[in-house]
């Protein structure tokens, strides 16, 4: 959700999927990549969000799923369904990520915002069994130091990014 772009649309997309057993997914504006202008006064944070439809549909917080799960989930009171709201911005969840995109060029990531892949597809040309490719990929997870969104700035939006359409969201 991104200010004076859809904010206007938080409720009316919400009464649309209401009841119809979808759940509806809030994203805030994030900086992926280099090309969509991002600035921390355009995220419209997940707080405001909630706010804005517990006016007219009262909602209530919902555990997770999962240990990871990057929504945080909302049911509505009266039992018209659920919505989730990813916070990366304003709530980082680094800590708990559990995953690792695998881009087209064979670039493993361990995070969204990376810019440094392993070359996993190195290793599958070279014919590296699968046990040597499952060892490699614990050992890359396991080191993993990222935590771009815990530190997120400003001043870090103009840090060099992989474009999130070329590592899938």
């Amino acid at each position: 959700v991104q200010r004076g772009v859809n904010e206007k649309d938080i409720v009316p997309m919400a009464e649309h999927f209401r009841g119809t057993g979808h759940i509806l997914r809030y994203i805030e504006f994030m900086d992926v990549g280099t090309t969509n202008g991002w600035r921390m006064d355009d995220v419209v944070p997940a707080g405001e969000i909630i706010k804005t439809i517990n006016k007219v549909h009262p909602l209530i917080p919902a555990d997770p799923h999962y240990r990871g799960e990057v929504a945080s989930r909302y049911l509505y009171k009266d039992g018209g369904g659920e919505i989730g709201i990813i916070a990366s911005v304003t709530q980082p969840f680094c800590r708990d990520c559990t995953r690792i995109r695998l881009s087209a060029k064979g670039g493993l990531y361990t995070c969204l915002f990376g810019v440094d892949p392993f070359d996993l597809r190195g290793m599958l040309r070279s014919g590296a069994t699968d046990d040597k490719i499952f060892q490699a990929i614990v050992k890359i997870w396991e080191a993993r130091v990222d935590h771009y969104s815990e530190i997120r700035s400003n001043k870090t939006s103009d840090l060099p990014k992989v474009e999130m359409s070329f590592i899938g969201g």
